[in-house]
């Protein structure tokens, strides 16, 4: 049994296809341990590290950073036992998709494969001598008819060089050539603020830490222009000649997508991939689909805030993050309870109401909106209720919110007041049935008690899929919100 294990890009979950190398956490030569994090992938839905799935030694590295692959394909190889002593080159150099033509003799115990049109004995798929089919070995028999690829202008494939260095362009056709090194690249640790600022790692190619170190130029001085605060060449070549860099906007930490580079015709384009792609698809086959209903309803909180400052003074609520999108997401729970109707979903031939609700709180991330949901969040106290949202946040900020996080939700909150927007009218997120936007919290002129006063006064805006919910089930559902953020208080009293 071969000691070098190809470790294949893992099904990650919720009909995921792809992922992206976001990041390698280790490096040729490494010794591992079993479930250590060795790469970081962002799908679809969110970025993840990935465990390794053997304990040893690092050998090769198929897929360079920023290389999208498909699930199944091999990214690493690990020898299992590297206290066995040194092993052949060819076994390292190559995944199994790229690995040399076998010997007549490993042929003669394959089975027979159906005929087929002519083919050239002795290829891979291929008929050997004797009407056997050639395969690679340790694959078996091809069960499927025979089928040879077509030549590229009848050249020889050229053998695979033994790779000294680590090179991220390494990648042909349908084959990974293995970017196996003797230095390994630094990654970026964006936990730490990298991107070539003083605290963290560096971000940038091989070939642009050479040209550096042909310039003399120190890489940690550096701020990165490239993708994610990567350094760039032009950046090295402009501290190498003196020129001062572009001002750099007054942000502690702006978006990827804050830096924008404009080609010669001053347009810019920028890959739809990864959340932002998923999003797009989500959100065009929702507002084509389920017919919308959005409705308005603005609300007196200020009665709400004195609450949450209330709250916040209690000695067991002192160390808890508490915000108004708290009280908004009790609120909506409660309403829930009493129109059960708003949690479910249309399944065509029925419609589905759940007794749990998974309550999505939108989040703005770098790599586009993520929606995870806090699981049964009705049977949660207020307290877990807000440790929860604070964990739930918390994660998101830093990029590690699993799939399994935001998958299943049943209903959303998407809090626009952040940005200072009053409110708008969001778009379901497939399969659910109702979607509240709940905006700034503004010190307006509002009637109280007869005279016009200076209040907190928000707007909720309730979008519902019309399908499910009338317009009689969604006014009172948006009223009883409204209601309980008027008077939080009584209306716990009253519902519970």
């Amino acid at each position: 049994m071969s000691r070098i294990k190809e470790f294949n890009l893992p099904d990650l979950g919720e009909g995921l296809t792809e992922g992206e190398i976001l990041a390698w956490l280790v490096k040729v030569g490494d010794v591992i341990e079993l479930n250590q994090p060795i790469v970081e992938v962002e799908t679809a839905k969110a970025a993840v590290e990935i465990p390794a799935k053997w304990a040893g030694q690092v050998r090769a590295i198929f897929q360079p950073e920023g290389t999208t692959v498909e699930v199944g394909t091999p990214i690493i190889s690990i020898d299992t036992d590297p206290g066995a002593g040194p092993i052949e080159e060819s076994t390292t150099a190559a995944p199994s998709s790229a690995l040399p033509t076998p010997s007549a003799a490993s042929l003669a115990a394959v089975e027979i494969a159906p005929e087929e049109g002519m083919v050239e004995p002795g290829l891979i798929g291929g008929v050997a001598p004797g009407g056997r089919t050639a395969v690679l070995v340790g694959y078996g028999p091809r069960n499927a008819p025979a089928k040879r690829r077509p030549r590229k202008g009848g050249v020889p494939a050229q053998p695979t060089p033994t790779p000294t260095s680590v090179d991220h362009g390494v990648v042909a056709g349908n084959k990974a050539t293995p970017i196996a090194t003797n230095a390994a690249p630094q990654l970026h640790d964006r936990r730490n603020g990298g991107g070539g600022r003083a605290g963290g790692l560096v971000l940038a190619k091989p070939p642009v830490r050479k040209l550096a170190k042909d310039l003399g130029v120190d890489l940690a001085t550096l701020t990165g222009s490239g993708p994610l605060g990567s350094i760039t060449r032009e950046d090295v070549q402009r501290a190498a000649s003196g020129t001062p860099a572009a001002a750099e906007p007054l942000t502690v930490a702006a978006p990827a997508t804050a830096a924008a580079s404009f080609g010669a015709d001053r347009e810019q384009r920028i890959p739809v991939k990864g959340v932002r792609k998923l999003t797009a698809e989500n959100m065009s086959r929702s507002a084509f689909t389920a017919p919308h209903v959005t409705e308005f309803l603005t609300v007196d909180v200020t009665r709400a805030m004195k609450a949450l400052d209330r709250l916040r003074e209690r000695r067991e609520w002192r160390d808890v993050r508490v915000s108004p999108l708290l009280l908004v997401a009790k609120a909506v729970l409660l309403a829930v309870k009493r129109y059960p109707m708003v949690n479910s979903t249309w399944a065509g031939d029925e419609i589905v109401v759940k007794d749990y609700v998974n309550l999505g709180i939108a989040a703005a991330t770098e790599r586009g909106l993520i929606v995870p949901n806090i699981k049964d969040a009705g049977r949660l106290s207020l307290r877990e209720l807000a440790d929860a949202m604070t964990a739930l946040v918390q994660t998101a900020k830093t990029g590690k919110t699993s799939p399994a996080d935001m998958s299943g939700g049943t209903l959303t909150i998407t809090n626009v007041g952040v940005f200072g927007v009053d409110t708008g009218t969001p778009i379901l997120p497939p399969g659910e049935s109702a979607i509240l936007a709940f905006g700034a919290v503004r010190e307006m002129p509002w009637v109280h008690k007869g005279k016009v006063k200076p209040r907190l006064v928000t707007t909720l805006g309730l979008s519902f899929d019309h399908r499910i919910i009338d317009g009689e089930l969604g006014s009172k559902f948006l009223r009883d919100i409204g209601d309980f953020l008027a008077d939080p208080e009584a209306a716990l009293l009253a519902w519970t």
